[in-house]
């Protein structure tokens, strides 16, 4: 084996680690993947015999070129569509890795909260509270102050604090999610209704047209929810279970064409959040998921 393939081998023991930093800095797959690549063509292209610690590098360089790219965005998303915004969501199984700390898997309703931190806030949450690095190890990163950095994670902490807390009983959310996709074939009101919480909060991002927004919703308490959901009843007999970010949520698929992947949290055995990607331009890279 030479040191090329030595070098190869050494970074996809670290690259399923990687690319969780990734996803919870950019909330994209797609961003993810690439910023994964970028760390190893850089790695293929330094010093690597220098490197002492090949695994805290690494992190360094993803966690750069993800800020990088957080504070480089020019088309991020203005109030009212900052609210209704849903960031990319993982489609079946965990990876042996993450089924193994299931408690730390990080649902859509909390990536949805991710997104209306600062880079620098996103940063320094996601490192030291996610990930556990150091405030010193973070500081070097955001170029800042370890006070400083510890100053951005504790703001974060508190705004991240309104995100849901789910429960992890996954028997129970199967059961919910079947009764909730049940109630909204058959068009059964007080059925719906049963499993919400009173101040359910239903999310639908539809993106944005050539001529602005899309039908995008945030729709808030439990009767506006259910009205919302006997809309979608003619998409009800599409709709199927599957994992969304390692818990059981749904897909809709229609022919040929994903229609939605929707994501519910709940707490207490009551649905608190639903979170629904409804953008058909970037709803096409996960058929073929939905498709295996």
């Amino acid at each position: 084996m030479d040191d090329f393939d030595r070098l190869a081998g050494q970074f996809e023991q670290h690259r399923a680690q990687l690319r969780s930093v990734a996803y919870r800095m950019l909330g994209s797959v797609s961003e993810a993947e690439d910023a994964v690549q970028e760390a190893w063509l850089r790695l293929s292209r330094s010093e690597a015999s220098e490197i002492q610690n090949l695994g805290g590098w690494l992190t360094t360089v993803v966690s750069r070129i993800c800020l990088d790219q957080l504070r480089s965005r020019k088309t991020r998303r203005e109030d009212p569509l900052d609210d209704v915004f849903v960031p990319d969501p993982l489609l079946g199984p965990l990876d042996p890795e993450e089924e193994a700390v299931r408690t730390d898997a990080v649902g859509l309703a909390m990536m949805v909260v991710l997104e209306q931190l600062s880079p620098a806030e996103r940063l320094a949450f996601v490192l030291h509270d996610m990930f556990g690095l150091s405030f010193d190890e973070v500081a070097e990163i955001v170029d800042k102050s370890p006070a400083a950095t510890r100053q951005l994670a504790s703001r974060a902490r508190r705004r991240v604090q309104v995100a849901p807390v789910a429960d992890n009983d996954l028997s129970r959310q199967r059961e919910v999610v079947d009764a909730f996709l049940a109630a909204s074939r058959s068009g059964d009101f007080e059925a719906l209704l049963a499993l919400l919480d009173p101040n359910v909060v239903l999310r639908a991002d539809a993106g944005t047209t050539a001529d602005g927004p899309a039908v995008s919703k945030l729709v808030r308490g439990a009767l506006a929810v259910v009205e919302q959901a006997l809309t979608f009843t003619r998409l009800a007999p599409h709709t199927r279970p599957t994992l969304v970010n390692g818990y059981p949520g749904a897909v809709t698929v229609v022919g040929d064409t994903l229609m939605g992947i929707m994501d519910l949290t709940l707490r207490d055995g009551r649905i608190t959040e639903i979170n629904i990607l409804a953008d058909l331009p970037r709803l096409k890279k996960f058929l073929p998921i939905v498709s295996i």
